[in-house]
């Protein structure tokens, strides 16, 4: 499953929280520090793929006239033009060694900056972070479900788009996340 932008910070957080708990490493600057490297580097990974589906759409765009007059099947088309492109923008389309590789580059910038010691194999650490971050992805789509529950609970209608439902939005992920131990 891919991952939203609005869910970067989640993610990054539960990896910070499923380090700490887990019992095999320390956590010498605390979880804030590991929360900001994880922010980078999976913002990195998303912008990655951001940029491959623009080129992607921008090629589709300009071919419409011959997708229409073949009958392509346009989604099919992208998904190939994705494929095909994938390796110029460093964009890896099996999630799992997606997430494996990024997990991978999270643990070593942690360990670079000396922002976590371990005694464990590095394979263990490393899966930790993979698991937190799939776990993530896995529930999030049941946890936003949870949170436009509470949200269309109001008493008053709170509309999408507007600052008043971001920040409720927000602060209900927040107590979600923190209800499920993901925060």
């Amino acid at each position: 499953m891919k991952v939203s932008p609005k869910n970067i910070t989640h993610i990054a957080q539960k990896i910070a929280v499923d380090l700490a708990n887990s019992g095999l490493v320390k956590l010498t600057q605390g979880q804030e520090a590991v929360v900001g490297i994880a922010i980078e580097l999976i913002d990195e990974d998303v912008k990655k793929e951001m940029a491959l589906e623009e080129k992607v759409n921008e090629i589709v765009d300009a071919n419409e006239d011959q997708i229409d007059e073949y009958l392509a099947d346009e989604r099919q088309l992208f998904f190939m033009i994705k494929k095909k492109l994938a390796d110029q923008f460093d964009v890896n389309l099996s999630y799992e060694d997606r997430y494996s590789n990024l997990a991978h580059k999270i643990l070593d910038e942690l360990y670079e900056e000396d922002f976590l010691h371990y005694e464990v194999n590095e394979i263990v650490v490393k899966n930790i972070i993979f698991d937190a971050m799939t776990s993530f992805i896995g529930e999030s789509s049941e946890i936003q479900s949870a949170v436009m529950d509470k949200l269309h609970s109001y008493s008053r209608k709170i509309i999408p788009g507007t600052d008043e439902f971001d920040i409720l939005f927000e602060k209900h992920m927040q107590e979600e996340l923190i209800k499920r131990g993901m925060a």
